[in-house]
């Protein structure tokens, strides 16, 4: 079968496989030119969606209502008459930091069972470079009984969603693309151009454009790593390390990275994706592997400096009240994917200390994830032995400091982890 027979304009219907923060813009993104039915296994996720209702808030209710392309579907049924499948579904870390990939193994297994000869698979999952030609088109190739680059077609094209920008839309983003040849990458490169305004960055193989992605985070992971370390190093020496930044940034060539949790679905997980590969074929990633540590490490330092503080200030450890502002991985958004703000919150359990979280970016949906720990809605006065920024919303910045301390008794210790303000206002920072 000659791909080049099969034109943009003769797509029956795509299928998204997996419809949280990477799949439900590019579902709305492509519903604007195709038929799109986006389908995923949760099925609460899925009735939310139906109604207009994103708790991700990636994507506004009115862009859901007027989508008259768009059908959502936990029915894998409503996928057989797609040809074209895009699976963006999570590739989490399995125990001891290896790669999980049963979910995209298991969406190959269920577009093998659904697709037609003629059928184009587009992968957005973040992988190590070789796993979409070693474990995915196996799965695809057993289970629809076709031959890949001559029944169908497969394509790569990592994805780049950043949750919470409202700067940056997955339209607005430079995308990468690949297929399993010539033809195939033509076709998903042209594809792609329909929505990508920003432009597309073809490249010669799907393993360049896997390696392309999990390089992307792990080049922030490791400069993070090095400011991290350098936050440890000047916390001893009594330095204010961003001070110490502000200063090296004057210089036109310095890289401005800012100490803090490294978490998420992608920054903290990627590195290991590709540390995996690398073992595979002889190669130790030791400055990878060493920047992992150093970022794996800071939860249980940031509860070391804030107990020490509280013991010079001879707070009472055992009966402590503890606040932490902000659970998600990051600022201005509801994904708590992998948030190093559980670890700071479990570290500080081993103290005994009562814990209380306060994030008005976390929905009832992503609430009842962390149940176990009690939530406030509002911040009471004088409650507080001990306050973690931990996360720098704007929110919390429009609160404003004086609001943000009157929560805290008149003996306690506020931590603005990120540096939202002034550091002579506050007792600790990163």
């Amino acid at each position: 079968m000659d791909r080049g027979e099969f034109e943009l304009d003769e797509i029956s219907a795509i299928a998204v496989i997996g419809v949280g923060y990477v799949g439900l813009p590019l579902a709305l993104e492509f519903s604007k030119h195709y038929t799109v039915r986006a389908f995923d296994t949760d099925e609460r996720r899925i009735q939310a969606l139906s109604q207009g209702c994103d708790f991700t808030n990636e994507v506004g209710k009115s862009s859901l209502e007027h989508s008259n392309k768009l059908h959502f579907t936990s029915d894998e049924s409503c996928l057989k008459d797609c040809t074209v499948f895009i699976i963006t579904v999570p590739t989490p870390l399995a125990a001891g930091n290896f790669p999980d990939l049963a979910h995209v193994q298991e969406a190959s297994k269920l577009v093998g069972k659904l697709m037609s000869p003629g059928a184009c698979v587009i992968f957005e999952s973040t992988v190590y470079p070789g796993a979409t030609d070693e474990e995915c088109i196996p799965i695809l190739e057993d289970t629809s009984g076709l031959n890949c680059n001559k029944d169908f077609f497969v394509g790569y094209s990592p994805e780049r969603i950043n949750p919470g920008d409202r700067e940056r839309s997955v339209a607005d983003i430079i995308k990468v693309t690949a297929g399993s040849n010539a033809e195939a990458a033509s076709f998903v490169d042209k594809l792609y151009k329909k929505i990508i305004t920003a432009g597309t960055h073809k490249v010669s193989s799907i393993k360049v454009a896997e390696a392309s992605k999990v390089i992307e985070n792990t080049q922030r992971d490791i400069n993070i790593a090095l400011v991290n370390e350098l936050s440890v190093f000047f916390e001893k020496l009594n330095l204010d390390t961003n001070e110490v930044l502000d200063a090296a940034s004057t210089k036109w060539n310095f890289i401005d990275f800012r100490p803090g949790l490294v978490g998420g679905h992608c920054i903290g997980i990627d590195p290991y994706y590709l540390t995996y590969r690398a073992a595979q074929i002889g190669i130790y990633s030791q400055l990878v592997l060493a920047g992992r540590r150093v970022n794996d490490s800071m939860p249980e330092h940031v509860v070391s400096i804030l107990i020490k503080k509280m013991l010079e200030k001879k707070i009472d450890i055992l009966d402590a009240k503890i606040l932490i502002m902000g659970m998600t991985f990051k600022e201005n958004c509801p994904d708590t994917r992998n948030s190093k703000v559980f670890e700071v919150i479990e570290s500080l359990e081993n103290y005994g200390v009562d814990i209380n979280w306060f994030d008005p970016w976390i929905g009832d949906y992503e609430a009842r994830k962390i149940a176990k720990w009690k939530r406030v809605k509002d911040l009471s006065k004088s409650c507080y032995d001990a306050i973690i920024i931990a996360v720098p919303h704007s929110s919390f910045s429009d609160l404003g400091l004086s609001q943000i301390k009157s929560a805290a008794k008149d003996k306690s210790v506020l931590f603005d982890l990120k540096a939202m303000f002034n550091r002579t206002e506050t007792d600790l920072r990163l």
